[in-house]
């Protein structure tokens, strides 16, 4: 089965990412079968917009760490010394596939409930609108270790200081603190999700399709300039986190001690990654 559903109704092509069992989380499929599905509508004249949502409890919950930081064979991180170039090409093809929202001549609406959190946060914010339930997060913890936003979406859509604010304490923050900050386009009361996406779209497919794809080039274009050159840095420290010796301490953790109590460990700051060690008052 499919990593992401497709489905046309009218003017408008619904994709649905489909692990629910795991919130969506991001496996080795899951970035191609989006790739797939926003090409498939970006080639019907029939489609006018796109909507982009998460079956089950969340939009995405980030890279699947069961297999990509708990697996000790997972080649995500490499033995030492590693390949920089290896470890590029694999998270270069996955963050292309995420841009292929924002590359798409038809908009997208991402719908996000639940969480849009680490490599899901990457997915919600290439596309063009986001709207949040108001008590759905989003953030991007592994900024605190073991990651960096390979899309670098984040300084495009609040400007430096308040992505600095985001990057350098990897908290989550709620759909209405996201729209305050200018993050996403609205904050909704999460009975009102659905509703107020479908008006959106409606409303955006009424208008022909050309008008649609020529404002969002002439939009996107004012990004375009540095954003590719801010990617393939933002790529290659991605995977220098990775294999840095704090990196490397956590992937060491999530193994002996589950990718659940590593994250808890990571976001809630009682562990010290560069001694590997427990913050002193901090232990469990």
């Amino acid at each position: 089965m499919s990593t992401v559903l497709y489905e046309r109704t009218g003017r408008i092509a619904r994709l649905t990412l489909n692990r629910p069992q795991v919130m969506n989380a991001i496996d080795d499929d899951l970035p191609r079968d989006l790739a797939a599905a926003v090409a498939r509508a970006d080639a019907d004249p029939e489609v006018h917009v796109m909507i982009l949502a998460g079956a089950g409890r969340a939009f995405c919950a980030g890279y699947d760490l069961a297999h990509y930081a708990a697996d000790p064979n997972n080649p995500m991180t490499q033995d030492m010394p590693w390949d920089p170039m290896q470890d590029y090409q694999f998270m270069w093809s996955n963050t292309q596939a995420f841009m292929s929202l924002f590359r798409a001549m038809k908009p997208v609406i991402c719908k996000v409930h639940g969480f849009a959190v680490a490599g899901g946060s990457d997915i919600a914010l290439c596309c063009d609108l986001v709207v949040m339930a108001d008590d759905a997060q989003i953030g991007y913890m592994p900024s605190r270790v073991w990651g960096c936003p390979t899309t670098a979406m984040w300084v495009y859509r609040l400007g430096p200081e308040k992505a600095k604010r985001m990057m350098f304490t990897g908290d989550k923050i709620t759909g209405i603190e996201a729209a305050d900050m200018g993050l996403v386009l609205k904050s909704v009361p999460k009975a009102d999700l659905d509703a107020e996406v479908e008006a959106l779209a409606a409303r955006m497919a009424s208008v022909p399709v050309n008008q649609l794809a020529m404002h969002k080039m002439v939009i996107n274009q004012t990004m375009e300039a540095t954003l590719t050159q801010t990617q393939r840095l933002a790529t290659v420290f991605d995977g220098i986190t990775r294999h840095s010796p704090e990196g490397l301490h956590f992937k060491a953790r999530a193994e002996a001690v589950g990718w659940k109590q590593a994250v808890q460990e990571r976001d809630a700051g009682s562990f010290d990654w560069t001694r590997n060690r427990q913050i002193p008052g901090n232990a469990d």
